[in-house]
């Protein structure tokens, strides 16, 4: 289906199954997709939405950086599940899904029944350096994406040995991921590249969190193993699961133990929500 948000840009939105929602949210540069080996599992016991942010994948891309920032991607996030008729749900935010999930929960706790918050951070992005933010931002700006890509590809600081190995084992993963590449908005790139390293840190306002949290990360994915220690031991009562042989996306590089995690979380908050 597609949903207009309150500015007309449109969202591509996935929805299956039955039971208390559950929303997904995926990262910069991701799609709804990323998610797509686990709906029909998850379906099951839950009513499961995904949804391609603005400026990614089958969603609008609007032509104006001042289009795209991490509260409007919350707007839009709320604005899914407005009109899904979800007045609470569970909501997993995967890395920049994750800051957009840790912005909704501490600005609007009482739509959030539970939550995951997936290979992220409390703040800007570890280890990565501003400064090559902003030379990427130029390139994207003056080059163009493809030139972007270029760069990117040697410079990867997300790149992991689990990541080397399902582009090898996988079929298919790296064409997949070059799709979604093409599928961005370079005016959603330069916007929300800028904006993610240089948003405050919000690890102290985490104490306030409330609802059930697990946090979840994979064990390669070094640049945000400690910020998601330091999280889980924030948040009151947050369970931390480290998923191994996995990097930045372990939905991909682990899939059991991550589903097994994400499942049994949810299965026993599906009341909460």
């Amino acid at each position: 289906m597609r949903i207009e948000m309150n500015d007309g840009v449109g969202l591509a939105v996935e929805r299956t199954g039955r039971g208390a929602p559950l929303l997904l949210v995926h990262g910069f540069g991701g799609a709804k997709e990323d998610f797509a080996d686990h709906l029909g599992a998850l379906a099951e016991h839950a009513d499961v939405a995904v949804f391609d942010h603005r400026g990614h994948g089958a969603s609008d891309k609007p032509a104006d950086e001042a289009a795209y920032s991490l509260d409007r991607l919350m707007a839009d996030t709320l604005g899914v599940a407005d009109a899904l008729g979800w007045s609470q749900f569970r909501l997993l935010g995967h890395s920049m899904g994750g800051m957009v999930a840790r912005r909704l929960v501490l600005a609007h706790p009482e739509r959030v029944g539970a939550l995951v918050l997936m290979d992220t951070s409390s703040g800007p992005p570890p280890g990565v350096d501003p400064a090559i933010v902003a030379v990427g931002v130029q390139v994207a700006r003056t080059e163009g994406m493809d030139a972007l890509k270029a760069a990117f590809d040697e410079l990867d600081p997300l790149a992991t040995p689990a990541y080397e190995r399902l582009l090898t084992e996988r079929p298919g993963y790296r064409e997949f991921c070059d799709r979604k590449w093409a599928a961005q908005a370079a005016e959603m790139w330069t916007a929300l590249a800028t904006e993610m390293v240089h948003q405050p840190d919000q690890l102290d306002a985490l104490r306030g969190v409330t609802c059930p949290t697990l946090v979840l990360v994979g064990e390669e994915d070094h640049g945000f193993l400690a910020g998601s220690r330091d999280m889980a031991r924030v948040v009151p009562e947050a369970q931390l699961v480290v998923v191994p042989d996995a990097g930045h996306s372990p939905q991909f590089e682990n899939p059991p133990v991550w589903f097994a995690a994400v499942d049994d979380f949810a299965r026993v908050h599906r009341r909460a929500a």
